[in-house]
């Protein structure tokens, strides 16, 4: 049984972490949650949780293995340092840090102290993401050439209320972080990117549209985002020598989880018959096939079982530390591009 301290009763703890924790009670224990406004919750309080405004309480509890922080980015380098100099494994709300150099502190901190420090990427475990894996590794599309991969909103009053914000607020660090890392996490570090990030409100308003182009010898994988898409654009699109996948529809565990629709029920994050994706190929005899793919299920979860086999098995980490570096120095690339306006190769 591991046990985890909570850095923020916020709704990232509520909704992406606690209802996936609370799935595997037999190796995680929620210990404790710390809230500045603890008398007033916005969120309910768990049963048989200990909910504090004090950090020494976490700072001091020898039982607790992990302590997650999940606040905003502007304090998680200054509470990641704190847990890892109290002796305290450590688990980071993306985007992890507001720089590169910051991440890399933590993590050069966690090496000499012989502690565990990784960035929370939960969007590895999207069914879209695993599904698209499984036709790409199923051979049938032939050699891939292109990747398409969209992440749209249509919230037009985000943007344009949020004037003068710093960069790591920005929609590239705060949803770029999520597809991007994807790419990562399956290529690698690309040999090449190119960046248009823009600010269509205005030069005073946040970031608010990009598309990141990575290159990998031949195969072009495009990242595009906007808070204007009022129909959203396919989740992704695989080009090959052989044919095409197109995965129209988001994993769904999010779209449950904002109807308090929680993980343990059997249909929790399951795709329907309509939200799976198209599959057309042309086989080695040269036939054509046109053929829905059942989705492959997420699982958010996932990410605590790899803390789990880090910790007590002393596995490779899930997200590497070297894989968040490449994240955050091409989220700091990508807002340096546009605030010198335009777009720019790297």
């Amino acid at each position: 049984m591991l046990h985890i301290a909570y850095i923020g009763n916020v709704k990232s703890v509520n909704r992406y972490h606690a209802p996936f924790v609370l799935t595997r009670p037999d190796a995680w224990h929620i210990q404790t949650i710390y809230d500045r406004h603890v008398n007033t919750p916005k969120w309910p309080h768990l049963e048989g949780v200990h909910y504090t405004d004090q950090l020494e309480d976490i700072w001091q509890d020898d039982r607790i293995d992990l302590v997650v922080v999940s606040t905003g980015v502007d304090s998680h380098f200054e509470y990641g340092m704190q847990a890892l100099k109290h002796g305290k494994n450590v688990l980071i709300e993306k985007p992890m840090t507001r720089t590169y150099q910051e991440a890399k502190m933590l993590f050069d901190t966690a090496k000499r102290k012989g502690l565990f420090v990784q960035c929370y990427q939960n969007r590895r475990f999207d069914s879209d993401y695993l599904t698209t894996l499984k036709v790409i590794e199923s051979g049938k599309l032939g050699e891939i050439y292109e990747v398409d991969m969209h992440f749209d909103y249509y919230r037009p009053e985000v943007p344009q209320n949020a004037i003068h914000t710093p960069p790591y607020h920005s929609f590239l660090y705060g949803h770029g972080c999520h597809t991007i890392d994807q790419v990562i996490a399956y290529w690698g570090k690309p040999q090449h990117i190119h960046y248009d990030v823009q600010c269509l409100c205005g030069t005073d308003h946040m970031n608010d549209y990009f598309d990141v182009d990575l290159y990998y010898p031949g195969l072009k994988v495009s990242v595009k985002s906007s808070y204007f898409r009022i129909k959203p654009r396919p989740s992704f699109v695989v080009y090959g020598k052989r044919g095409m996948f197109i995965k129209e529809k988001k994993d769904r565990q999010e779209e449950h989880l904002k109807l308090f629709y929680m993980p343990g029920q059997p249909d929790f994050g399951l795709d329907r018959p309509e939200d799976y994706g198209t599959l057309t190929y042309v086989d080695e005899k040269g036939i054509y096939h046109e053929e829905k793919v059942i989705s492959e299920q997420g699982d958010y979860a996932r990410i605590y079982d790899g803390i789990e086999a880090s910790l007590l098995h002393q596995t490779e980490k899930l997200i590497k530390d070297e894989e968040t570096l490449t994240l955050m120095e091409i989220l700091e690339t990508g807002i340096k591009q546009q605030r010198e306006g335009g777009s720019s190769d790297d």
